[in-house]
């Protein structure tokens, strides 16, 4: 199912501290870093921290400057982002300013807690006998139109979200302190993160914002199994920008393809006829990669197509050449349709030789653009 685009931030000492253990809050930004968070405040849906934090901080967590709120307001939304939190035993404080400030709140909890939170002045959610993120996050896209979700807090939550494979992007302000006491709180805490310990996410921006250093990162490791990470739609998000560029044809689709090691190396990329006038996208990635690559066991295979299950131009189509080179996970945008071959299956064969096939039809359209004079 769609998620929300998950955004975590965070402010950090340099050895990785949120806090410290002291009675009042470590202030690690400055004024311009609090300046930054505010925009990225008001660029975001929704702002969501844990009952922890909540409890520790008491934050209000509004949009401070009147020029921002104007300026939603302007663009049709709420002049405030809706206020959520998390609870799994339900123990939060009806008093506190997070209620009664800023706009709409919504609280996500279990089924049995749900009971003692009906006085929150606040849209109460039971999501079940346990806190589920994947719920949460569904429901916060389906129901409250949540595209773009901002996640303050804590350690428990980043850790979370992260572990799971949900966070579409870290956003970390790093302060020049060192806090060195050995029960502060820290971002993130033991888990088994995607791609195990040797995972390198992507630098995508760093630059100074005052006396602190802001680095963005997204993940590139991929999801297991058949459920989707926020790697996962990233690296197809690439395939359907592959498909994009294929020499046109009127009797073949265009499309992506790209193989990404389970700790988020790129191991290849191609397109269809990119080269040669008959070769499919998958093809030509996997030929780029050695045969004996014992990374390729591990891999997942992201296409903007569904990979072929029967073709006139090679004895073997895709799907096969996948389950041949040991891959057993595929993600994919778009099953395909009648137009060429009837009652295609491509996710049939990986299926039966083993493999998973993730299918994410939010990413269909963008598979479909560059096919659509062949569609009628």
């Amino acid at each position: 199912m769609p998620h929300p685009y998950v955004l975590l931030s965070a402010a950090v000492s340099l050895d990785g501290c949120l806090d410290d253990t002291g009675p009042g809050r470590l202030l690690l930004s400055g004024p311009a870093d609090f300046d930054r968070v505010d925009g990225v405040r008001a660029e975001s849906d929704a702002i969501l921290i844990g009952a922890g934090t909540l409890r520790t901080d008491n934050p209000r967590l509004l949009v401070n400057s009147p020029g921002r709120r104007a300026a939603r307001v302007a663009e049709g939304r709420p002049e405030y982002p809706l206020k959520v939190t998390v609870t799994a035993s339900g123990d939060l404080d009806p008093d506190a300013p997070f209620w009664h400030t800023g706009g709409e709140k919504a609280v996500y909890t279990t089924d049995r807690a749900a009971k003692s939170l009906s006085g929150l002045a606040a849209d109460v959610v039971p999501v079940g006998p346990e806190l589920d993120w994947r719920a949460i996050l569904e429901h916060l896209h389906d129901v409250r139109g949540v595209r773009r979700l901002m996640v303050e807090g804590g350690g428990r939550v980043h850790t979370q979200l992260l572990a799971q494979g949900l966070a579409d992007e870290l956003q970390l302000a790093v302060a020049p302190l060192v806090v060195g006491e050995p029960h502060a709180p820290r971002l993130f805490g033991p888990g088994e993160y995607p791609g195990g310990p040797r995972a390198r996410m992507r630098l995508v921006e760093t630059r100074p914002v005052g006396d602190v250093v802001l680095m963005r990162y997204v993940p590139t490791a991929p999801g297991t199994g058949d459920r989707a990470s926020a790697a996962d739609r990233r690296w197809l998000e690439l395939a359907c920008e592959l498909a994009a560029q294929c020499p046109p044809s009127e009797t073949a689709f265009s499309v992506g393809a790209v193989v990404v090691a389970a700790d988020g190396t790129e191991l290849a990329r191609g397109y269809s006829r990119e080269t040669d006038p008959v070769r499919h996208a998958e093809e030509t990635a996997l030929a780029r990669i050695d045969p004996a690559d014992p990374r390729l066991s591990g891999a997942t295979v992201y296409s903007s197509l569904e990979p072929c299950a029967r073709r006139a131009s090679r004895p073997r189509p895709c799907a096969r050449l996948i389950l041949d080179a040991g891959v057993r996970r595929v993600v994919t945008a778009w099953r395909e349709p009648d137009t060429f071959v009837t009652a295609a299956d491509g996710s049939g064969v990986l299926r039966a030789g083993g493999a998973d096939v993730v299918v994410l039809p939010e990413f269909e359209e963008r598979a479909v653009a560059p096919n659509r004079r062949l569609l009628g």
